[in-house]
């Protein structure tokens, strides 16, 4: 090679001299027109291997049935190592163009190395990133952060490009900068806290599979409730309901509380729990001709005829004076809508029958008495888990009254309005 760049630089020289210019000029003007000849060389290989080669590469990679060569294209793999070809022909052209001026050729070699170095760098990023996104299009890796894993991978290649550039820059070995590094660890761990903490939750996140990307989440604290986009080393970005995203410190996820929808997704059924107010002073025992009318509800006429005896028994062996209808078993209206409201939950098609089915009395409040409804829709679709709880509620609340029940509710202005006319008139009745 040595041989080779002295033939080269001597042909151009001598030429130089013979057409009668002096030493010195001759060194100068040869170096400039090896310069000059060494930007047109490496201008037509860059050119050659961008538009010529990368475009047949591409088309033949894009007519494969293969993913990996497309996820190389797409991590620009190829235009990396296009980049990496004229670096390294520009460190070995450098020393023939420079004779003679030994600081210059020192100097530009070090910025090609620095150069080789940083493309390298980014070459072997490239590649693992393309080793990702094969392992992200597999089913089994698809809800593992795998994101956060090649981050650390990035970070740890960056540092290492900065220990060699700065061994090139300084001509001192890697291993003093490591030492430096290793007696200023403070610094670095403080530095890098919020990275070495996302790596720590990533590891905690995936190993105990607490999210996965595509769960739906709620975290409060950061007003996230949605779906999980991406897990990276720093943050977890979630698309909320409402189209916008929101993004949350990784390591949030294993020092604060979130709620996970998974298991509810995978059950196959999703909860119903809403209350209804009850207007307790509408609460009553039912009579005889009241029941009667009620055995007309189909769901429930059995169960009526099968209380009634039970309740008669009861009474007939128990209980001394009938007449008080506090001594002895009676059928309420309250009572008499819940098994209705039971029975219509477990006659609706729409109701998942292997989940708990209950309605219940919670505490009285002073806005009435709570009927809560608890059952599990047979689908966990929103849209369709909302109309199918529209329909039952729909339902619910119009079946009230036929109970002589009523429902609570705070009275509104139109209500005020009606009181006080109806006292207003009855006032004025009675003072004529």
């Amino acid at each position: 090679m040595n041989e080779l760049q002295s033939t080269i630089y001597s042909f151009g020289y001598n030429l130089l001299k013979e057409a009668g210019l002096s030493s010195q000029a001759s060194h100068y003007i040869n170096t400039i027109l090896l310069l000059i000849a060494f930007f047109v060389i490496l201008y037509v290989i860059d050119y050659v291997l961008r538009r010529i080669l990368m475009l047949l590469l591409i088309k033949t990679i894009r007519r494969s049935k293969t993913r990996f060569d497309d996820f190389l294209i797409h991590n620009k793999v190829l235009k990396y190592i296009t980049h990496l070809i004229p670096l390294i022909i520009a460190k070995q052209s450098l020393p023939l163009i420079f004779t003679g001026f030994p600081q210059i050729t020192n100097g530009t070699v070090k910025m090609v190395d620095i150069a080789i170095i940083i493309t390298f760098t980014l070459l072997l990023k490239s590649i693992f990133y393309t080793f990702k996104d094969v392992l992200n299009s597999r089913k089994r890796f698809t809800d593992k952060p795998l994101d956060s894993y090649f981050q650390v991978v990035a970070i740890l290649l960056y540092i290492v490009c900065a220990i060699l550039i700065f061994s090139e820059l300084t001509g001192k070995e890697p291993y003093g900068l490591l030492t430096a590094l290793g007696a200023a660890s403070a610094i670095v761990i403080l530095v890098f806290k919020d990275t070495i903490l996302g790596f720590v939750a990533s590891i905690q996140v995936s190993s105990n599979d607490m999210v996965r990307v595509g769960d739906w989440i709620e975290m409060q604290k950061y007003a996230a409730d949605g779906t999980v986009l991406t897990i990276n080393l720093s943050t977890v970005k979630v698309q909320n309901f409402d189209k916008t995203v929101t993004t949350i410190p990784t390591y949030a996820l294993i020092s604060d509380s979130f709620k996970n929808y998974r298991t509810m997704q995978k059950s196959g059924g999703r909860r119903i729990k809403r209350s209804l107010n009850i207007k307790i002073g509408s609460i009553r025992f039912l009579k005889e001709d009241e029941i009667e009318d009620l055995k007309r509800i189909k769901l429930l006429k059995s169960y009526i005829i099968e209380r009634q005896q039970e309740i008669s028994t009861y009474n007939l062996n128990h209980v001394d004076d009938p007449t008080m209808l506090v001594n002895g078993r009676r059928m309420t209206n309250i009572g008499l809508f819940r098994e209705y409201t039971k029975r219509y939950l477990l006659n609706n098609t729409k109701i998942h029958k292997q989940f708990p089915i209950m309605v219940r009395h919670l505490q009285p409040t002073e806005h009435g008495l709570p009927i809560e409804v608890y059952a599990f829709t047979d689908t966990v679709e929103w849209l369709k888990y909302e109309g199918i709880m529209a329909d039952i509620f729909d339902h619910i609340l119009a079946v009230v009254p036929y109970f002589n029940l009523e429902l609570f509710e705070l009275p509104s202005a139109a209500d005020i309005h009606d009181v006080l006319l109806a006292n207003f008139n009855e006032n004025k009745s009675s003072l004529k």
